[in-house]
């Protein structure tokens, strides 16, 4: 039993290294590889992608608050008509890709789209110079459409912290003739703070990693510097080193993120679960609040999906093409591919964790899931880093016995990729495995070790069938997020080779979306599985 335990541990350390591999290995390469440093990069408008970056996050932030905070208030200390419906709706804008929107709003606000022109049939403006009208190709209008897909972050953490909070607060506070406004800014809002952190370190990392909406709109950031820098100059180094200023950003987010978290457990702990009767709406303020909800909801997600509905029937013939079918194809082996490999390394991970419970055990498993909240395109740099070593050793070994190049053996294949979303979404599997684990009570561990079961034996007897649920919605939720990968996808997919994402994004830049609407609606479809899916959960725990 023993010996066994003991190569489970080790074959779970090797896992856990080759999961933080690439992380180590931008680190490595920006301090010591050679190539260009950071003073060339400084000159070469590192500053500008910088601030752009910064103002990127803090723009989208600031929007998604103004767009989430007040839904959230709404929906949970208020009644109006409609509320059971608005619940669910207001999280959908999760399950589109933001580069669509940034598509759609730009064919419709752009000066040659219907908003302008019927403007300038109104007014009898002859050009945009009669006018100020703003450009949504802008830094403003990436923060826009960014915030439009990214506010449920907000909006569905800190409608979870209202509904934890006890109702003795407020009603003590309105025996003291408190207004409620007073009620949310000194006794709601601070003890949402710590929600509302969490969820603005969400929208700024997916804002900080979004590729797609800025490329776009022609914005230079962190990350399109990146991808200049390798698909545009073959610099692995400057990647690097500009991927390291992402990472230690990243960190610093996910620390202070951490640290509201661990005070929010503090205040709730001392506190009752006590709910109160929301009261109804009624008047003015009943329409103002179905109007504000509605609003969000047809901005965010009812024009784009309205748009990709009448270009999907206008361009029906253009859609169903060979190329959609195989892109369809890659995406769904990939993602299965993928999948599997993730479920497997889970597994490994929580059983191994389960068989010798320590201290560490916890903190290893969130090292390992560390890829999550890394954007995907610092991940395929990491791991194009030691797939390229490998690549030119192999190439070396075979020209000296005389044999032919094996070419890119690695990271022209689709291993490159699979191995990319496994990194990127193994979080997501260890959080569903090592649920479900935990529900399975220690005792039935201990009766198989009695009966002489091997650490295998009880992993394939006692606990894959008591997992079964758990696997399932990890499986599919790592599946899904697969199929709608794309910075990644753009970096590491082999020659020819698209995936449903990837083809989607090339229609968009070549200002064809019409044509390919039908897939763009078939990744919003796929997109809406996870997000019913979080929301269910988050219901199930009022």
């Amino acid at each position: 039993m023993f010996r066994g335990l003991v190569r489970w541990r080790a074959v779970s350390w090797l896992l856990m290294g080759g999961l933080l591999c690439p992380i180590a290995t931008i680190f490595y390469q920006a301090l010591f590889a050679n190539g260009e440093g950071l003073g060339h990069l400084w000159r070469s408008g590192l500053p500008t992608y910088i601030v752009n970056s910064i103002g990127l996050m803090g723009g989208t932030v600031v929007l998604s608050l103004l767009f989430g905070l007040p839904a959230a208030w709404l929906m949970t200390m208020y009644r109006f008509p409609g509320q059971r419906l608005l619940r669910w709706m207001l999280c959908l804008p999760l399950a589109v890709p933001p580069y669509l929107v940034a598509y759609i709003y730009t064919d419709l606000l752009d000066y040659a789209g219907p908003l302008q022109r019927w403007l300038r049939h109104l007014f009898g403006w002859g050009n945009a110079g009669d006018y100020g009208f703003p450009s949504i190709r802008s830094l403003g209008g990436a923060c826009l459409v960014l915030a439009l897909v990214l506010y449920p972050y907000i909006y569905l953490l800190v409608r979870r912290a209202l509904l934890e909070q006890s109702a003795n607060l407020r009603y003590s506070a309105r025996l003291l003739h408190h207004s409620p406004n007073r009620v949310f800014w000194r006794i709601s809002f601070p003890l949402a703070r710590p929600a509302i952190a969490v969820g603005a370190a969400l929208v700024a990392m997916e804002s900080l990693g979004d590729f797609g909406t800025v490329s776009y709109f022609a914005q230079s950031t962190l990350t399109t510097a990146i991808y200049d820098a390798w698909l545009g100059y073959g610099d692995l180094s400057a990647a690097a080193r500009m991927s390291a200023l992402m990472l230690l950003l990243i960190f610093f987010i996910v620390l202070m993120a951490y640290y509201s978290r661990r005070r929010q457990r503090i205040y709730q702990k001392s506190m009752g679960q006590e709910r109160e009767d929301s009261p109804p709406l009624s008047g003015l303020m009943k329409w103002l609040a179905q109007g504000y909800c509605w609003g969000l909801i047809v901005l965010a997600m009812g024009i784009p999906c309205l748009m990709l509905i009448i270009w999907s029937w206008r361009y029906v013939a253009h859609s169903w093409s060979m190329a959609f079918f195989h892109s369809s194809l890659n995406s769904l082996m990939v993602s299965s591919l993928a999948a599997g490999v993730t479920l497997l390394v889970a597994l490994v991970l929580v059983f191994s964790s389960r068989l010798g419970a320590d201290k560490s055990s916890p903190v290893l498993l969130r090292l390992a899931g560390l890829g999550y909240v890394v954007p995907g395109t610092i991940l395929a740099i990491g791991l194009l880093i030691p797939l390229a070593a490998f690549n030119h050793g192999i190439n070396r070994l075979v020209s000296w016995v005389n044999l032919p190049s094996s070419g890119l053996l690695l990271s022209g294949m689709l291993f490159a990729l699979v191995i990319a979303y496994c990194l990127r979404f193994s979080a997501v599997m260890i959080g569903r495995v090592e649920s479900s684990m935990s529900r399975i009570p220690p005792s039935l561990d201990g009766v198989g070790r009695t009966l002489g079961s091997s650490p295998s034996q009880l992993l394939k007897r006692v606990h894959l069938p008591l997992l079964r649920r758990g696997i399932v919605i990890g499986t599919l939720l790592v599946f899904i997020e697969s199929m709608k990968e794309l910075n990644a996808s753009l970096l590491l997919r082999p020659f020819n080779f698209e995936t449903l994402a990837t083809y989607v994004f090339t229609f968009t830049s070549d200002e064809q979306l019409e044509q390919a609407a039908l897939p763009a609606m078939m990744l919003v479809l796929v997109g809406l599985l996870p997000v019913i899916w979080l929301n269910a959960v988050l219901e199930n725990k009022r």
